[in-house]
């Protein structure tokens, strides 16, 4: 009887995570964004198909036959990123999970919310491309890192909760979050 990890061993011998998996998120990824988008007009659904598929294999094959030039590899850079874009993902669902059970209804925080979360996992990208190797800030120590990150948190939550009636509109439903207000 043969048990998950030999079928993924399996699975891993036919390319599943370099070929298949990568295509799929692509193809995904492009097909949502133009059906969302209509470019193409309302019955665009074939144009669409083929777009997301032309797209999902300039990135793949090139993987394939090995002529990404070092560091360059977007299949790579794809499987290194996931799981950190994953962590930030459950981060972000935690945080309205919790603003949900507090009784908290999204009308102002949405984008101070999103924005952090973009900037964060476009971090997590370079980091996995190697934007910033040569960034000294990036190489800082990690206790170092973590004892700036949380001055940082701190700072941001105290000035909200001291601030005055004048602030930035995506802020104002997280201020009202802080100081008690619904």
């Amino acid at each position: 009887m043969t048990n998950f990890t030999e079928l993924f061993q399996v699975m891993e011998s036919w390319g599943m995570l370099d070929v298949m998996l990568p295509f799929l998120l692509i193809f995904t990824i492009v097909f949502a964004v133009l059906q969302k988008a209509k470019i193409f007009g309302e019955d665009s659904k074939r144009f669409n198909v083929i777009i997301a598929l032309v797209l999902g294999m300039v990135v793949v094959i090139p993987h394939i036959m090995g002529t990404y030039p070092d560091g360059q590899d977007a299949v790579l850079i794809i499987n290194n990123v996931l799981p950190n874009v994953a962590l930030v993902l459950i981060a972000i669902i935690m945080v309205l999970l919790l603003s949900g059970v507090f009784g908290y209804e999204a009308k102002g925080a949405g984008g101070a919310i999103l924005i952090p979360a973009f900037a964060v996992i476009i971090w997590i990208f370079g980091i996995s491309a190697g934007w910033w190797a040569n960034f000294s800030w990036f190489n800082i120590d990690p206790d170092t890192m973590a004892i700036i990150l949380v001055l940082l948190v701190f700072g941001i939550i105290i000035t909200i909760v001291t601030s005055g009636g004048e602030t930035f509109k995506p802020l104002k439903g997280l201020i009202d979050i802080f100081k008690g207000n619904k």
